[in-house]
């Protein structure tokens, strides 16, 4: 059974930090491509970052040079750490990943930039 649990996000301001962190189980971590998604408040989820098995990193473009994904195969965690946080930033952040064509999503974190 696949799960991926989030921690991190909360309230931040703007220009501050934050961590998310995703814990894998039920798959074979170190083969797949992991991501992290943000569903901005009345918008659609949408792809920030991801991370492939050799480390290889693509970001969309609103979050490059702020935001940084990585992996830890040895615990089966992805992180994302968010830097010069702005408040269109804000959303619910979810790590995905698809596995035997299935995409699984974390439970959801909410990130909220704002003075």
């Amino acid at each position: 059974q696949v799960r991926l649990v989030q921690s991190g996000g909360g309230l931040v301001q703007p220009g501050g930090s934050l961590r998310l962190s995703c814990a894998a189980s039920g798959i074979t971590f170190k083969i797949h491509t992991m991501d992290w998604n943000l569903q901005a408040p009345g918008k659609q989820r949408e792809l920030v970052a991801r991370i492939d098995s050799r480390g290889g990193t693509n970001y969309t473009d609103s979050v490059k040079g702020r935001f940084t994904i990585s992996r830890d195969n040895a615990r089966n965690m992805v992180y994302l750490q968010m830097n010069n946080l702005k408040p269109e930033d804000t959303g619910v952040y979810y790590c995905g990943v698809d596995r035997a064509g299935r995409r699984f999503w974390g439970q959801g974190t909410q990130v909220t930039v704002s003075s």
